[in-house]
Order: structure tokens, then sequence, then C-alpha cells
């Protein structure tokens, strides 16, 4: 078995570093500062043809600082961590701060709202994968995916393993890490009846590789999604209820994730700017956030500037409850941040959900499906749009009829469009959530949309 436990990624490592950086900002004049120090690690292995056809291996350090000289703010990054470097890094942002406009907004976290304890949420996975193991799986799943009669090519059959840690420090007095892990498979496969082609693809990620499905399941579901297409159609223009398959669906959370954003509420280009309070899905919808969970995608212990998090319902019985903010946008609004945001190495924080998810509904996907007796099953989409002051929103997609309550043939080159405001009043979701990503939702029915053949 060509695995091994290992644990040698390490965030007390960052810690000198980044405590030292914060040190040089005071030094050179900073009035308040934010270090963050990050390493990581990644390995991904793809085939073709049951050959090794490429191998992605790399490894990084890198450390960011942000300083605050009164109201105005600069950031610096690095991967130099030499102390010479970070002397000068530090100088550099000092200087650059003191040249730039006014940001009546800016600052660090209250430290009320720092995280005090840390949570043990099983996100990193000790497991090490070396080259040859991550080979095999790979191989396999090419292997089940072309298994599949009718299957004639694969492609992006993949594996990869990644890790990564962190530090955080501010001269307001927080200073701690946290270290993940994940773990992933992927493939598409293209099938062949001899009058057309089509191309489906499978995939999962986790944090934990015993979390992962064997990779022979994979490539199997890649492979019958693909032959399910074969002999698609077009479509003539119509309105008519539309399922979105559960893998898809939390695209359309992922839209109004984006439409409570901070900065989106703060610059006033969101859909939803005024409707806080208001009904805005069906009475039957929840949707919440949570970092704290164990072992998914989304979660971690505190956010991007330290921020202890919380479970938090941004939408109960249909209404509007939270934004999600950082400490910026949550001034601007005159508000408290959410523990929403995102530190990246070079910029201010931005805001991010973490795990977010719209609570499952009573019905089976084969339920609403015979509910609705003729409408559209939506198994992929191409190119979303969306006008974020309206709400206009439109994307390509490839499916199935659903006709006298069940599915029926593959169509492609459709556009379905509709208002997300109208979308979200009639929204009605399965009983099929899994925590498959960071957005998460059931299969989900909207009432009426408006289709458009080619």
């Amino acid at each position: 078995m060509t695995q091994s436990p290992k644990s040698d990624l390490n965030p007390d490592d960052l810690k000198p570093t980044v405590e030292n950086l914060l040190r040089l900002a005071k030094h050179h004049g900073a009035h308040k500062a934010e270090a963050v120090g990050a390493l990581g690690r990644s390995l991904s292995i793809g085939v073709r043809g049951g050959a090794l056809e490429d191998i992605d291996n790399s490894e990084g350090r890198d450390i960011g600082l942000r300083v605050f000289v009164g109201k105005r703010q600069a950031c610096v990054s690095s991967s130099d961590l030499s102390n010479s470097s970070l002397d000068k890094l530090a100088e550099r942002a000092v200087a650059m701060a003191k040249l730039a406009p006014k940001d009546p907004y800016c600052g660090l976290a209250d430290p009320d709202k720092l995280a005090r304890k840390t949570l043990d949420l099983e996100v990193f996975d000790p497991v090490e994968m070396n080259a040859d193991a991550l080979l095999g799986r790979a191989q396999s799943r090419e292997a089940a995916a072309l298994g599949v009669k009718g299957v004639n090519q694969a492609e992006g059959a993949n594996a990869y393993m990644t890790k990564g840690a962190s530090w955080l420090a501010t001269s307001d007095g927080f200073n701690n890490g946290w270290r993940s892990s994940s773990h992933g498979l992927s493939v598409a496969a293209f099938a062949n009846n001899g009058t057309s082609m089509e191309r489906d693809y499978d995939y999962k990620t986790t944090r934990w590789l015993a979390d992962l499905p064997c990779p022979e399941t994979i490539g199997k579901s890649a492979g019958e999604r693909a032959i399910a297409r074969l002999g698609a159609s077009k479509m003539s223009g119509a309105n008519m209820p539309v399922l979105f398959e559960r893998r898809l669906a939390g695209g359309v959370l992922a839209s109004f994730i984006s439409a409570i954003s901070g900065p989106a509420i703060a610059r006033g280009v969101s859909f939803l700017k005024d409707r806080m309070g208001e009904p805005v899905f069906h009475k039957d919808i929840t949707i919440t956030d949570d970092p704290s969970l164990k072992r998914r995608l989304g979660s971690h212990p505190f956010d991007g500037e330290g921020v202890a998090g919380s479970p938090l319902n941004l939408v109960e019985n249909g209404v509007l409850k939270s934004w999600i903010l950082n400490t910026a946008t949550a001034n601007q609004l005159g508000l408290t941040t959410t523990g929403h945001a995102h530190r990246g190495m070079s910029s201010p924080p931005g805001v991010s959900s973490s795990n977010a998810w719209i609570t499952a509904g009573k019905k089976s996907p084969k339920a609403l499906m015979q509910d609705i007796g003729k409408g559209l099953l939506i198994t992929e989409m191409f190119g979303p749009s969306l006008n974020p002051n309206t709400g206009d929103y439109s994307v390509g997609i490839a499916g199935f009829t659903v006709e006298g309550g069940q599915r029926g043939g593959p169509v492609s080159e459709v556009t379905i469009a509709g208002n997300l405001l109208d979308m979200f009043k009639t929204l009605i979701v399965a009983d099929d959530l899994q925590f498959d990503e960071a957005v998460n939702s059931p299969t989900m029915l909207i009432d009426n949309m408006v289709i458009a053949g080619a």
C-alpha cells in the first residue's frame, strides 16, 4: 500500500515569521497591522489511455501583510521569507499606506469578536498519497469509465491531494493558525453511438481520503451519464417547470450568496439590497451557513480576520435574515461582522460563505418530477449570466425532458431564463441534500422558467 501516515505540515512553523513581520511593521511606523503566512503542497496525477499523462507536484510558502496608518491601509506579499526580505516588505507596506487614500471603513476586527479557542473541525487528514497511489486511482477511474458500453474515450481522469496550513496574527492580539487537506477524483467520459457523441463527467472532493468513494464508482457514473445523453435533441421555446439536479442546484444558491455579500450590498449592486426582513423565498425554505461542521469543505476555526464563526440562518421560513459581512463592509453598513472575511495574501479581506445549504425538503426528486408531469430536468449548465442589479438570470443547459412525471429523452443546446426573485418565490427542494461542496442544495424545482431552443 503506497500511503503512509504523515503530519509534518505544521502551522506553528509559520508563527515566528508572522510575528516577526508584525513587529517589523510596527517598527517602521504602522499604527496597526495584520500578518498572515501560508504553506502548502499539492500532488495531482492525470492519465490517458491507462498511461501517465501529466503530473503536477508543487510546494510553496507565502507571507502577506496589511498595515494601517490612521485610516489608510496597504497590502503587500512575498514568497521570500528571509529576514532581510521581511524588513523591506514591512518598510514598503508602511510607505505605501502613507500615500494611500483614506478609507473610513478599514480596520482590524473588534477584539471582542476574535476566536478565543481552537476548534477541532477534523479538516486535516494526516494520510499521505504518493504518485504511485494516485496514479493507480486515476487509472482505475478511467478504466471504469471506458468499461461502460458505448464509451470510447475518457479524459481528465485525475486524482489529487492538497494540504495547507496558515497562521494569522494581528496587532490587536489575535495569534493562531490551522491546517487543512483535500483529496479528489474526477473524470470525463465520451460516448458515441455512430451518429452522435456526448460527454459527461463525475467528480468528488473530500477533506479525508477515507470519505472518498472508490474510483471505480466515479468512473462508472461518468460513463453512464454520457451514455444517457446520446441522441440529444433540441427543444422549441416554452414556459415550463424546471428541475435542477442536486449537483447543479448549488449554483443557484451561490447566486443568492453573491447577492447578499457585504461588498455587493455596500456598493448597492444587488437585487436584494432593499429586501432585508422580507419574504424572498417560498415559506418552506431555510438557508444556513455554518463554518463549524466537521470534515466539511467550507469549515474553518476562524475567518480571515480571526473572527469566530457560528451557525447563521441567512433565510428563515423564506424571510431574508442576514447579509454575510467582514469588518469593512459591516462598518460601512453600520452593522457587525458576521465572521465571513476571506483573507488572501496581497489584498484586504474579501467576503465568502463557509458551509451554506438549503434545508432538505420532504419529497424525493422522483416525487417532485411526478408532481410537475411535464417539464425539464437539468443535468449540466454552461456559461451562466446574471445581472446583479436586477436578478435577471440565464444559462445554457443540457438535460432531459420530463414527460408524464418520468425522465424522458435527452436535450441539448437549450437556454433557460428567469428572474431570481421570481425563481426564489416558487423554489421547492427535495429530500436529497448532501454536503458535497461548500455551497449545497438538494434537487431544486422552479415552478416556471422560459425555455429557449436553439
